[in-house]
């Protein structure tokens, strides 16, 4: 693989203007396709063949207005008023009157035909019903809803619009979150010193992030692509095509700085460090597409589109950079005498064959960096770093006990915003139940006044189960003999009492058939998102072996050893699980909520283990290639297993770690938004990359790999001689038909001015 990405590099570099012009090309066409198709973001969450969706289906042939979303108007009245005074009671027909005439409206349920009026007549809620899914609202609808409500405001009463056509929230873009972009300079222009080398990731990743983003929201016109996909693909875009473009320019620079010729080091890096990039960036793909293994749509998709971006960022790194590589010339390599020079002269540096012990380590001392002084610091007592490592990170972990899963509703939607005024308003006044009422659809076995009478049946039949606030009264089909009963449950959409509702529901569903004559199911959004969130929770440990299993397999064929995979395949998951225990302090059990800006606390939202384990697995692999892989070059080159540990990690550490904040910050920077799922997914991948980047792999593999010795490159010899040589560290580019002499630093500036 080298060897075809050397040649691939070369390529690159000579025919750089072919190259520049086919990506601004690719983007250009994507830009185009989005202007003329247009896209449209949908944020259903729904599992084709569930017992929910199926009665959703159903029921949409008889109660279309059932069947669609659903908006509620809360109306108060002053303190000392009633809306059933005169002036009140008037505004507020007025307001539904002028509701059930605005577009897309299929039926408003007034509060005195819903008896959703508070004992103390300060306040009423109304129900919109629409015959079409949240998606399917034109833009506009909810607005001329808002407007529809002067009438009562000019009554005196306050008036607020939710209620699930609203969703929790919609993503809109914040300037902190282009702050991750600004650290993310910061921290290139620290560590190459040069703005010129800090800018060239930055624009290969913008390149690749507009071509993914612009193509995913074309694909939307014709494809169910929800604002959180959109999202995780801009997050793991910018993040991967940053990195993975510093780890090339990074090798090319040090390259120059040893005398290298332009051209001949782009072909090396490329070889070299992106042999790297593609295994990290296959890895990443690799995992978000086996989110298909979970079979629900959304997460497909989701998988699908931060694939294809992570995808674009490979090719970006191995096509386009060297391409730039050639437009730059000379005038990437490090100044002369600048510390990244003196950085690449420790690293060209030899130790001579048959030096005493003395000699090399006054040899390392010299070559000391941060690295190699932080590698020795964990490798002088390996053990006890290993122990308190572990430690650490399962202390961490232990929240993750706690972990509950459901969907976000408007109670996680900003403070502020309509629909949690709304929210909330109707919780405090009416009870959570009827924030999430459950839908239970009704089949009698016959038809007319005996198929009435049964659903009548199976309301009363409800009514007795405990955790019951409410039932309503059917609305029954008499073509078809279905019946929809509306269901208030004590608790709130993402409360344990409500779910334990369904699950009483549904395990008594044979018995009221068999009692009423009419076979029930529940649906309704609780109901879905209730399923979505079971099915997601039985994904979970089957989508995890998948991914150990992967990884396990992966690095065995990379680093041909039986001890690299398997420590990091337990560092990966002491990540994720050290990442679940954060999520659950900090958006269950509150801790930090106020300076994160945690709308509510309560249940993670269900999809992110899944995703976090997907993106973090690739992540993670980034890390240990390239940590991993720059010692197991030093061990081939010297045989001497700690100081090949403690140089592999001073060669690497200050890439790694480079690499790791500018994912860090990209990552927190979308902390700051308001919508109720990025928010959480954002802080998991967040921590996750500061703990596997800092705890796991800077601290725990080296301590790891010191204690094992010269075992932790140990490989049977027939599985040996099995397996295929990726030569992922391009060693075959060394050899001597290959090498060219190498020139002065100043030769070579000379020669490209």
């Amino acid at each position: 693989m080298a060897t075809w990405l050397y040649r691939l590099g070369l390529g690159a570099y000579r025919r750089r203007r072919l190259v520049l012009a086919a990506w601004l090309a690719v983007l250009a066409g994507a830009v185009c396709a989005l202007v003329v198709v247009g896209g449209k973001l949908d944020n259903e969450f729904t599992i084709p063949g569930s017992e929910s969706q199926q009665a959703q289906d159903t029921m949409a042939e008889d109660f279309p207005a059932a069947a669609g979303t659903s908006a509620q108007i809360v109306f108060t009245a002053p303190d000392g008023a009633k809306v059933t005074d005169p002036q009140a009671a008037q505004g507020i027909q007025r307001t539904l009157t002028a509701a059930q005439d605005a577009p897309q409206v299929a039926a408003v349920i007034p509060p005195d035909k819903a008896g959703t009026v508070t004992p103390d007549g300060r306040t009423a809620l109304a129900q919109v019903n629409y015959d079409v899914s949240r998606s399917d609202l034109d833009d506009g609808t909810l607005d001329s809803l808002e407007e529809t409500t002067r009438a009562a405001e000019e009554a005196g009463l306050e008036v607020s619009v939710g209620g699930q056509a609203y969703g929790n929230g919609v993503l809109t873009p914040s300037v902190l979150e282009l702050l991750g972009v600004v650290v993310a300079l910061a921290v290139l222009a620290i560590t190459f010193g040069s703005l010129l080398a800090a800018g060239m990731p930055l624009l290969t990743a913008f390149v690749g992030v507009g071509t993914g983003l612009a193509g995913l929201l074309a694909v939307s016109s014709g494809v169910t692509v929800s604002s959180t996909a959109l999202s995780l693909a801009l997050m793991l875009g910018l993040a991967v095509g940053i990195d993975y473009a510093l780890f090339v320019l990074s090798r090319h620079r040090t390259q120059l700085a040893q005398g290298m010729e332009p051209r001949e080091s782009a072909g090396r890096a490329v070889g070299t460090a992106g042999s790297a990039v593609v295994f990290a960036g296959t890895t990443v793909v690799i995992a978000l597409v086996g989110l298909i293994v979970v079979r629900i749509p959304f997460l497909t998709v989701m998988g699908l589109s931060a694939a294809a971006t992570v995808l674009i960022a490979v090719l970006v790194a191995v096509t386009l950079l060297p391409a730039l590589f050639g437009l730059a010339g000379a005038r990437l390599a490090p100044r002369p005498g600048s510390r990244a020079a003196r950085r690449a002269a420790v690293a060209a540096a030899e130790v001579p064959a048959g030096g005493t012990e003395k000699a090399t380590e006054e040899a390392a001392a010299k070559a000391s960096v941060m690295g190699q002084r932080w590698a020795r610091l964990v490798t002088r007592r390996p053990l006890l770093v290993v122990v308190g490592t572990v430690a650490a990170l399962v202390t961490l972990a232990l929240p993750a006990a706690d972990l509950r899963l459901a969907l976000p509703d408007n109670g996680t939607a900003a403070h502020g915003t309509s629909q949690r005024e709304t929210y909330d308003t109707v919780d405090e006044a009416f009870g959570p139940g009827f924030n999430g009422p459950l839908l239970v659809l009704a089949e009698a076995d016959t038809q007319g006044q005996a198929g009435q009478q049964q659903a009548a049946a199976v309301a009363g039949r409800l009514q007795e189960l405990p955790g019951v606030v409410k039932v309503g009264q059917p609305q029954y089909a008499p073509e078809s003999g279905r019946a929809v009963i509306q269901v208030v449950p004590e608790g709130g959409p993402q409360d344990e009492s409500t779910q334990d509702l369904v699950d009483a529901i549904r395990g008594d569903a044979s018995v009221i058939e068999r009692e009423t004559g009419a076979a029930v199911s529940v649906t309704g959004t609780t109901a879905i998102g209730i399923d979505v969130s079971d099915r997601l929770s039985a994904s979970l440990l089957p989508f995890a072996a998948v991914v150990v299993g992967l990884c396990l397999i992966l690095l065995l064929l990379v680093f041909r050893s039986l001890v690299v995979p398997v420590k990091a395949t337990v560092g990966f998951l002491l990540s994720v699980a050290a990442s679940f225990g954060a999520v659950v302090a900090v958006f269950q059990w509150g801790w930090l909520a106020d300076a994160l800006g945690v709308a509510r606390t309560g249940p993670v939202v269900s999809f992110l283990p899944i995703v976090l384990m997907a993106v973090l697995f690739g992540l993670a692999m980034d890390y240990e290639v390239f940590l991993v892989s720059s010692m197991r070059e030093e061990w081939v080159r010297t045989g001497r297993a700690r100081d090949a540990v403690i140089d592999g990690a001073g060669h690497a550490s200050r890439v790694v770690t480079a690499a790791a904040l500018i994912m860090f910050f990209v990552f927190a920077s979308f902390v700051t938004t308001e919508d109720a799922i990025v928010k959480p997914i954002a802080f998991s991948l967040a921590f996750g990359v500061l703990v596997d980047a800092f705890v796991v792999r800077m601290t725990l593999v080296p301590a790891v790999l010191a204690m094992v010795g010269r075992g932790a490159w140990w490989l049977p010899r027939g599985l040996d001689r099995l397996l295929p040589d990726l030569d992922i560290e391009g060693a075959r580019l060394h050899e001597p038909a290959r090498a060219e002499p190498a020139r002065p630093l100043t030769e070579i500036n000379a020669s490209s001015g």
